[in-house]
């Protein structure tokens, strides 16, 4: 009770973006906002332009709002295995690669940075550091 309002208790809420809970991780609303972008691309953009610009269009808009946040994300394996497999979905897809394909991940990420590097951009793919926590999890740092 604060200056006599009854102050209620919750398990989640949303504060400036972020999802607090005890129960689940932030890491599921924030894929599922990354899907939604990404069809988006899809749909909207379709083979009416040119691959570098999709590619543009999801780093600036699918990526950043994937990403807000991930400071503080302490991932599980099964967590991990989930933002990989959305990635790899739209790269594939931007690549026109399907699973029949049998191309790996490590082929297809080589395919994207090679069309990133052939524009002169100098900016390199970001990759984020990782620790382990005290039980096992990796840890963004």
């Amino acid at each position: 009770m604060i200056n006599g309002n009854i102050i209620e208790q919750v398990t989640d809420f949303k504060y400036l973006g972020y999802c607090i809970s005890e129960f689940k991780s932030d890491v599921e609303d924030k894929l599922q906002t990354y899907n939604k972008i990404n069809g988006a691309i899809r749909r909207h953009f379709g083979k009416e332009m040119n691959k570098e610009t999709k590619l543009r269009i999801h780093n600036i808009t699918a990526k950043a709002a994937l990403k807000f946040g991930s400071e503080a994300w302490v991932l599980k394996k099964r967590e991990e295995q989930r933002l990989e497999a959305a990635q790899m979905k739209f790269l594939r897809h931007l690549l026109g690669i399907t699973k029949l394909d049998k191309e790996k991940n490590q082929c297809i990420r080589e395919k994207n940075r090679s069309r990133e590097y052939s524009k002169e951009n100098k900016t390199v793919p970001g990759k984020v550091a990782t620790t382990h926590t005290e039980d096992g999890h990796k840890q963004d740092t």
